[in-house]
């Protein structure tokens, strides 16, 4: 997600960076119109449900605040989402390091096969991973039914609460930390681990000791998306029955006349998201310079005889987080199918997450080159000030951004609420930073001599675009968008709640049918969105390969 970028390169083109020198006096040259108005346009937009949402809170008076903050269920509601999210991102981070260290360090067998199947949980919502457990274990599941072919009479307790979410979230976001790690773990020099098994510590004192602490930025990075990820979710702990923040906001705005609480609870859940970010940045921070790039490829680390421990354990994650979701999504469509019930294929859902899914890729891109571009034209501070905002959205929950939007087609833009393109629209303000890092690390990497040398043959600025600089960051702009199509299919509360009358996706149809314990209807679009998922991971998946 976030990607490294080299250092020594100078970045962007020639004409969307100031001249070189580096003195008090160098000219800076301007931006382009036609690069830092769409950008300023994108940035306006992208703030809009924050701002709102301050003026709605504002015009509620402090009267309603006052009310929130002293309802005693609003404090257990917030120690519910700490506490939720701070374990579930331990739990990540204490699978998905070693995990990491284990499938790029050492000789454990298949490493390459367990470092892509240990990342495909990521194409598995967490509502549809609490689907699958709870299909697992409900009556005539089955566990239920494997039981009795062995002449087990048992009743399974339902994983429901604050296991239930934890177990489902921590299995299904795991991954973030992953593919941070394993990339940090990919450019990061070995000296330092070499020096300390010279001086006799083993395999595991060294990754403790000397690894972990280096990785200390990519855990922070991997932390923090699952961490908002947790703070954002609403299928899993709705269906889990556990009530944090995001249901409590959804709770509010369907039952509630007066909706200025649910952008009071909104606006709280904003601070907490940012705090977590401002953590974040102080437990990454490089405390010492000790990150720096490796010339070579790290020496294997020998496992001896807990290499076949390790893989087992590697191997029942994959299990417990792939295998197990499709296998129960399986048994539920086959029993449905004998049972003769009638479970709606449905196409309609399918062909409306693809197309919800292409438009806000698409989308994505379209509005996150001219920030790249105009971020990557040198030191320009309204270019790096338009970056920055781009990524409020990045801190905003789902349900806060359509609740925000919402509250804006109703008030000030009717005549595109409850249309595709108000729901394009969340899309963009939630998921542009994915396509802006691909894109702005595609554009850091190409020199300025090469855009120089276009001009300099005759081409005019858009012409060089076209030509030069456009097709050198396609492979950033193919990264981004497969990036954002694989969060659009997966989005829940945004969907449900911006979505045309008549839209339904894969995402809400299996929201809906495991809400009301249909699991044997919930199977089928279950299984279609971890198949949609998987085609854009794969696109991912390719560009990191060993």
């Amino acid at each position: 997600m976030n990607q490294a970028v080299p250092s020594v390169l100078e970045t962007g083109p020639a004409d969307l960076q100031p001249a070189r020198g580096g003195g008090r006096g160098t000219p800076r040259r301007r931006a382009p119109v036609g690069v830092w108005l769409p950008a300023t346009i994108v940035s306006v937009l992208v703030s809009v449900p924050l701002v709102y949402l301050v003026v709605r809170v504002g015009d509620g008076g402090a009267a309603v605040l006052g009310e929130v903050l002293r309802d005693r269920r609003t404090w257990d509601q917030l120690t519910r989402t700490v506490l939720l999210g701070t374990t579930v991102t331990a739990a990540s981070i204490l699978l998905a390091v070693p995990a990491a260290w284990l499938t790029t360090r050492t000789d454990l067998p298949g490493r390459r096969t367990l470092g892509v199947l240990l990342a495909l949980p990521l194409v598995i919502p967490s509502y549809v991973g609490a689907f699958a457990l709870l299909g697992a274990v409900a009556p005539g599941g089955l566990l239920e039914s494997a039981l009795e072919a062995v002449g087990l009479d048992v009743r399974l307790p339902r994983p429901q609460g604050f296991w239930g979410a934890f177990l489902s979230l921590t299995l299904f976001t795991y991954p973030y930390v992953l593919l941070t790690a394993r990339g940090a773990l990919k450019g990061m020099g070995t000296a330092p681990e070499e020096a300390a098994r010279t001086l006799g510590h083993g395999p595991w004192s060294v990754f403790w000791h000397v690894t972990v602490p280096r990785l200390r930025p990519a855990i922070g990075a991997g932390g923090l998306l699952v961490m908002l990820y947790v703070a954002s979710d609403f299928g899993a702990v709705s269906l889990m029955r556990y009530s944090t923040f995001t249901r409590a906001i959804y709770i509010q705005y369907q039952n509630a006349f007066d909706r200025t609480p649910a952008a009071v609870l909104s606006l709280l859940l904003v601070v907490l998201t940012g705090l977590v970010v401002a953590g974040e940045w102080w437990f990454s921070r490089d405390r010492g310079g000790q990150f720096r790039s490796s010339t070579g490829r790290p020496a294997v680390v020998r496992l001896g005889r807990w290499r076949w421990l390790a893989a087992g354990v590697c191997w029942a994650v994959v299990a417990v987080a792939l295998v197990m979701p499709v296998v129960v999504s399986g048994w539920w469509l086959v029993r449905g199918i004998s049972s003769g019930q009638d479970l709606g294929f449905g196409w309609s859902a399918a062909l409306h997450s693809v197309e919800a899914g292409a438009l806000g890729a698409v989308a994505a891109v379209v509005a996150a080159l001219p920030v790249a571009l105009w971020a990557v034209r040198g030191r320009s501070r309204l270019g790096l000030l338009a970056d920055r905002v781009a990524h409020v959205g990045f801190a905003l929950p789902g349900i806060v951004v359509a609740l925000s939007l919402v509250f804006f087609g109703v008030r000030v833009a009717e005549p595109i609420y409850q249309t595709l393109f108000l729901l394009v629209g969340a899309y963009v303000v939630l998921f542009l930073p994915q396509a802006l890092g691909a894109l702005r690390s595609s554009l850091q990497q190409i020199s300025p001599d090469v855009v120089s040398a276009a001009r300099t043959l005759g081409a005019t600025r858009w012409q060089a675009f076209r030509r030069v600089v456009f097709p050198l960051t396609r492979q950033g702009a193919v990264a981004g968008g497969a990036l954002v199509f694989l969060t659009v299919v997966k989005e829940l509360p945004a969907t449900l709640l911006l979505a045309p009358i008549g839209f339904d996706t894969l995402a809400t149809r299996v929201w809906q049918a495991t809400n009301g314990a249909f699991y044997a209807k919930a199977a089928v679009p279950a299984l279609g969105l971890i198949l949609l998922g998987s085609l854009p991971l794969a696109v991912l998946v390719s560009r990191d390969r060993d």
